[in-house]
């Protein structure tokens, strides 16, 4: 675990990816260790489908406990706890489970996701799929965002990039849907308008592992309003590092709307996306500017 020499290390990214690996690996073994004792729906939060175990709780309480054992003065945001203030310039952001109802189901498509930024900017992250091990991990080099000298992406250790570009035609793209009834409305109808421009569509249930997708490509471009920091944090900057541009819009349904593709086709499925109606303003709405959140990287 953690000692003295934890305490004092400077902030480059890849000291942070390796905090990060180490907290994700011990978390998604609790997760394994109480999915297999049964899972049970604990509360709700923003409606009745949008569930939260006691599994989700404990493993976010082990990851702030570890994370402040290593950094004691960094700030954590969380899903499921209080935010946690910090006077480093790191921040760490931590989604316990990404895919809880995949979780609560057993459908093998639930994620440990930590991130770290530094003075605002994501430079670490990992994304760890519990149900079968495979880890995701990216860190940025030693200058923050923009520097690309030694950063890397990497699946179990290797090196992964996006899929080769491809016409708007032949992608296939991830989604998800809002807890909100209202906005489901909204995204199923922009979803009918999108179905017959693309190859096809999948709604595997956790934005962190679909980020990850579309960074291995195994996806081609994905699109999701309702995500949160927590949610795409980490799997974002694997994403922009293995070759894809992320953007944060405003969806139809006033929510954050995540659009993600690689980068030589960002444009087209972004411009897709405007045009099937996902996001606010109506297919005729021009793209917003990139974000801080580091589009276009």
């Amino acid at each position: 675990m953690s000692g003295p020499a934890d305490r004092s290390a400077p902030a480059a990214p890849a000291d942070l990816a390796a905090i990060a690996l180490a907290v994700a690996r011990e978390a998604a073994e609790l997760v394994r260790e109480r999915r297999a004792r049964g899972v049970e729906v604990a509360a709700t939060k923003t409606s009745d489908i949008d569930i939260v175990t006691e599994v989700d709780r404990a493993s976010e309480v082990l990851i702030r406990r570890r994370l402040l054992e290593h950094r004691p003065d960094d700030a954590i945001l969380g899903e499921e706890g209080d935010d946690h203030a910090g006077s480093s310039g790191v921040r760490w952001v931590v989604d316990p489970i990404d895919g809880t109802v995949n979780f609560l189901y057993g459908i093998r498509q639930y994620a440990v996701s930590i991130a770290a930024e530094r003075d605002g900017e994501v430079v670490a992250g990992v994304v760890l799929n519990v149900a079968d091990g495979h880890t995701y991990l990216a860190h940025t080099g030693p200058a923050g965002a923009d520097d690309r000298t030694g950063a890397v992406a990497t699946r179990d250790g290797e090196p992964i990039a996006v899929r080769a570009a491809q016409p708007l035609a032949e992608m296939l793209v991830g989604t998800g849907f809002s807890y909100d009834r209202g906005v489901r409305v909204l995204q199923a109808q922009a979803l009918v308008e999108l179905l017959p421009r693309v190859r096809d569509v999948r709604r595997l249930g956790s934005a962190a592992l679909d980020l990850c997708a579309v960074a291995e490509g195994s996806l081609d471009a994905y699109v999701e309003e309702g995500v949160q920091p927590w949610d795409h944090a980490a799997g974002g900057l694997v994403a922009r590092l293995a070759g894809a541009r992320t953007e944060l819009l405003t969806g139809v349904g006033g929510l954050p709307l995540m659009v993600a593709a690689g980068a030589e086709t960002f444009d087209t499925f972004r411009d897709a996306v405007h045009g099937a109606g996902f996001a606010a303003g109506g297919p005729t709405a021009p793209a917003t500017p990139p974000t801080a959140t580091g589009a276009g990287l």
